[in-house]
């Protein structure tokens, strides 16, 4: 059994509570077509980023993993904020990339897998409208809950997540209600949502790609 030890840095706390888990996943399903046995150990990285261009934010992330636990692979999460991941590829991790390659090789992980959702981290939350619904608590149709489009699609999809929420919270006596919010979600999300669900979006397909090259640079995938 081959340990690849794996960091990951998120542009908030609560997208680190949903992805953790949704990389871990990824990295052992893909794994399965790995030449031998891997074990994916994922590690969040937490670097003070606010004196810091991205590119060099990266690295100190890189750096530290490398330091801290023998990182193999960085995933870099950042939001497209838009319908495609262009713009976030070209200025941010283009650039990033291009500053690991410049660092010394064992003193930096130069593996870096990008984690870029169309729009935002919440359209992958909405991969799985029948998880959402249950871990919201309601029988209403995605109609009614306005979530019936798909996820790549809805500009503002945190919002809508919010307003299914608000919507389904009506239908309950108050007696029952509790005060949920969407940062109750990240993390059982995270956790269950299948791997299959998030297939359907691009954007988790280029990650996945991400992945498997990953796995290639380490020669251990063909």
């Amino acid at each position: 059994m081959r340990q690849v030890f794996i960091g990951i840095i998120t542009e908030g706390t609560t997208d680190a509570r949903f992805l953790e888990k949704i990389v871990e996943r990824t990295f052992y399903n893909v794994a399965l077509d790995c030449y031998n046995d891997v074990e994916p150990v994922i590690q969040t990285i937490k670097v003070d980023k606010s004196d810091a261009i991205f590119p060099d934010y990266v690295v100190r992330a890189s750096q530290q993993g490398v330091k801290d636990f023998g990182m193999m692979i960085l995933c870099v999460h950042c939001d497209a904020d838009a319908r495609d991941m262009e713009n976030v590829m070209n200025n941010k991790i283009i650039p990033a990339t291009g500053a690991l390659n410049n660092e010394n090789a064992i003193t930096t992980c130069q593996i870096l897998v990008p984690v870029i959702p169309i729009q935002m981290i919440e359209a992958w939350m909405l991969a799985d409208k029948q998880l959402l619904k249950e871990e919201i608590g309601t029988d209403l149709t995605d109609n009614e809950l306005g979530i019936n489009r798909y996820p790549e699609l809805i500009t503002d999809p945190k919002e809508v997540i919010k307003d299914a929420i608000r919507i389904a919270r009506q239908t309950i006596t108050k007696r029952r209600r509790h005060d949920l919010t969407i940062s109750d979600l990240y993390a059982p999300i995270g956790q269950k949502v299948s791997i299959e669900s998030l297939r359907t979006l691009s954007s988790f397909q280029h990650f996945q790609e991400g992945v498997r090259s990953a796995y290639r640079q380490l020669h251990l995938l063909s």
